[in-house]
Formats: C-alpha cells, structure tokens, sequence
C-alpha cells in the first residue's frame, strides 16, 4: 500500500544512487577521456537531478530505465576502464534488460566488452593538444568559451589558448572576463574566473586565455604566445569568403580555420551529422554554416530519406541577434532598423537555400523567410513540405522518434511531445534541433513540422563538433549503430 512517505523515500532513494554516479563519470571524463551519457543527454558536470531528469528520457522512447538500471552498468564501465569514447548507459542498460543479462555481472561485462571491441584503450585521441584560438568574443564566442572551458581535463585534447579582440582601453580585460562570467541568457559561468592583467590573460577553471588584441589578423604571431598549429574559430561575421577568410592563415602559429556562419565561394558549408564526412584533413578553411541551417537540415535529411521533399518552404520565427537595433535606426537590410524589442520584423533568411549545400538532393527544392521576434534567444523553424509520399501524423512523427534517439543523427535532433514546452524551455540544449511532435500537422502528402533550436548554445555545440573532427578527434559512440 502506498503511503505519504512513500514517494518521498523511493526519491531519496535515486537521489543516493545518483549521487554515487557522479564521482564514477567525473573518474571516467577525467582520466580516461569517457564520455557517459543516459539517452543522449552528458552527465559530465551535471547534478544529481539532472541525472534523474536524463532518466526519464527512457519514457518518450518507450524504455523506462531506473537509475538502480544505469549504476549496474556503470559499474561494470569503471572497472573496464576503456579508452576515449561515448558510452549511454541507459541504451546499454535498455540492451540489457532485453537480453535479460542487466543482473547477471558476468554476462553484462561481456555485454559491455563486445560494444566496446573496437575502442582503444588510449584516453586521448590524439598525441598532444590541439591549440584553438577564438577571434572574436561575441555571443557565439562565449558560448565556445564555455564549452571548451568545461570539457577541459588531461584527456580532452582541445585547448582554448586564446581570445583575439580589437580594442584594448583601460578596463577592457575585466569586462572581457565579466562578460564570460555572467550571462542574461545561459546564466552564471559554471567555475571560477580570474583575470592575469601583469599577461593580458584570463585564468578559468586553470585555463590561461590570452587575450590578443589586434586591429586585423595578418598582425598577430601566435608563436610568440607558445601557441602552434592552432585551430582559429572565427566568429566575427567580418570574413566571409575564402580570401578575407585565408587572412587567418598568414599569422606564425594558424594553420586553420573554421568561420561560424554562412561562407560564400566554394568554402564547404558544414552541418554535423549530415555532412561532416566531405571534411578533408587537407581542408584549411571550413564553415560551420548558420545556426538555422543547423536546425533544420538533419530534419529534413531524415524527412527525405523516408518520405521524399517535392518541395517546401521553411518560415523561421527567429529571436533578435545584436545585428539589429534596440530603437529605430539606419540598418543596410530593409526593415532591420527598426526597434528590435518592439517590433516582428519580416525579413529575409538564406537558410533554406543553404540546406542545398549539405543537402545538394533538395537543391531549388526550398524556399524560405524570416520573421525577427522580441525574444533573446530559442527560434522556431516551421516547415511546410509536401511529400513524394502519403503518411500519417502518427508515422511520421513515431519516425522522428526513432531517429532521435536510435540514428547517427541523435546528437542533432532532440524530441518532445509536451503540450506546454515554450521557446524558454530550450535554452541551452546541446541539439541544434527540437522536433516538436505535439504541433505536427499531416494531411496525405502534405505535412507541416516545427523545430525549435537553441540559436545560440545548439547551434555553438554543433560548431564544437566540427572543430573537433578538424583537429582529428574522432569518438566513438557505444552502443554503435549499424
């Protein structure tokens, strides 16, 4: 019989299981460069309910896995101790009920040590550091700030050595750090921040950031800071194209670069998940696209791959960015002028014909416009697409489902079916895209999705990924899927 203490005691008592994860994920991060997830969502640096609110990711996938599941298997992880991987516990775990092995240790070690054949037992995958310089320290340059800052551990090979800005007046470094500090939309830094003024440097979570200033890249020499072969993550939207972007190059110590927005030219344009695989190690200058583009095309990919796209338009509701004014004022593009927070502003958007260069098979097929909103940060993607074939609101969205969360593009699409999620509810997760499955709308070949998406964190995750894959760090993902 369940009593008022009951619910009570059963949360107390996953608390105390979840309490005891978090030191075997931090030992496995740390020193093994293992990466343990519960459906997709890292538990890395998380608190204990956000293990539990992972956990109950099991229900939308119709796996309903308990915290006393994933311990067994994370146990049996600690003492394999593999070498620089992602493990979900909870698909494992899931693996393991089905199997009827998750209770029996010497069957779920075998269970485990078969996915994990392939996986070396190296904790970093590369033999030394990758050096990455961030030019520019805007929005999306924080954003990388911070999740390279928190990935940081003897195992993780990325490094963010520096920060190149313009200016360089009195109190410029503190605000620099300030900034990095504290955020109206992502929140306080998770960590400590110090700032060196006698090396022009900003110290986080023991990172030394050297904060370069220069007025053009052609006049910084990275060497002289000890930084060598580095990755430069442009994220200042001043260069474009592949002569403004090879600037970069010029400087000792640069050897590439990566632009966070839409290129022009022949610069491949890089959406993770779908594409990524046309990166070459001889490619020195990328792009990692446009956070839209990011959102929408795995949506799409998936849509096409089942279905067939004849033809669409994608209408985005896109949250104002620091490109448009708080009150009117003269602005290039039409309508962009007006007041940001007082205004939709109607405008143009180049994402649905950037879908094309990741996705060349829905070229001339998509149209699209954009509707600027009051709202800081989190977008919506309303496609309307008409289908080579008929389907149901039902298969389609049960579709979605699968490849959300069992499909290479489960760190791009993420899934709700909530009737009261709203734009705020999606700040700061890692997918760049959130399949809305309550809004889908169906009728015979003809159907309307909505996607929401994190501009800002999603689209800087997706960013992330691309980085990595140019400096040679390549993970793999366990349970592996074929």
């Amino acid at each position: 019989m369940t009593t008022d203490n009951t619910y009570l005691e059963q949360y107390i008592e996953q608390q105390g299981l979840a309490e005891s994860m978090i030191p075997v994920v931090g030992f496995l991060y740390r020193t093994r460069g293992v990466i343990v997830t519960v459906f997709g969502r890292k538990l890395m640096n998380g608190s204990t309910i956000d293990i539990l609110k992972a956990h109950k990711l099991g229900r939308v996938v119709g796996r309903p896995i308990s915290v006393a599941d994933t311990v067994k298997v994370l146990t049996v992880l600690r003492e394999i101790a593999p070498g620089s991987c992602r493990v979900d516990i909870g698909k494992i775990a899931a693996a393991a009920l089905d199997k009827g092995v998750l209770d029996n240790e010497a069957e779920l070690r075998s269970l485990l040590q078969s996915e994990l054949a392939d996986v070396g037992e190296r904790a970093s995958v590369l033999d030394k550091p990758q050096d990455v310089v961030l030019y520019g320290f805007g929005r999306i340059g924080r954003i990388l700030a911070r999740l390279l800052i928190e990935r940081t551990t003897s195992s993780n090979p990325m490094r963010l050595r520096a920060v190149v800005v313009r200016g360089g007046r009195e109190g410029d470094l503190q605000k620099r750090a300030s900034l990095l500090r504290r955020d109206s939309v992502h929140g306080p830094f998770n960590g400590s921040i110090k700032v060196d003024e006698a090396n022009n440097a900003i110290i986080a979570n023991g990172n030394f950031i050297q904060v370069i200033y220069a007025d053009k890249p052609e006049d910084i020499d990275y060497t002289s800071y000890g930084i060598d072969n580095a990755l430069i993550v442009d994220n200042t939207g001043i260069f474009k194209d592949e002569e403004a972007l090879s600037r970069h190059l010029v400087p000792k110590g640069a050897a590439k670069v990566l632009l966070t927005a839409p290129a022009g030219g022949a610069i491949k344009n890089i959406v993770y998940g779908v594409n990524h695989e046309m990166i070459d190690d001889s490619d020195r200058i990328l792009c990692a696209a446009s956070c839209t583009t990011n959102a929408i095309t795995p949506v799409l990919k998936i849509i096409n791959d089942r279905f067939g796209i004849e033809n669409g338009h994608v209408e985005t509701v896109h949250s104002y960015t620091n490109d448009q004014n708080l009150i009117d004022n003269y602005h290039k593009a039409d309508r962009r002028g007006r007041s940001a927070p007082l205004n939709m502003v109607l405008t143009s958007t180049g994402a649905a014909k950037a879908v094309a260069k990741a996705l060349p098979e829905l070229a001339g097929k998509l149209t699209g416009n954009a509707i600027r909103v009051p709202t800081p940060n989190v977008s919506m993607a309303v496609c309307n697409l008409n289908l080579a074939t008929s389907t149901t609101r039902e298969e389609l969205n049960a579709y979605v489902s699968d490849m959300a969360f069992n499909s290479r593009l489960s760190q791009q699409i993420a899934y709700t079916m909530s009737n009261e999620v709203v734009s705020s509810d999606f700040v700061g997760t890692p997918e760049p895209a959130i399949f809305d499955a309550v809004a889908t709308i169906v009728d015979d070949n003809r159907c309307v999705v909505y996607v929401w998406y994190d501009n800002e964190y999603g689209y800087s995750t997706q960013v992330l990924r691309c980085m990595q894959h140019m400096a040679g760090l390549h993970i793999p993902s366990i349970p592996r899927i074929s």
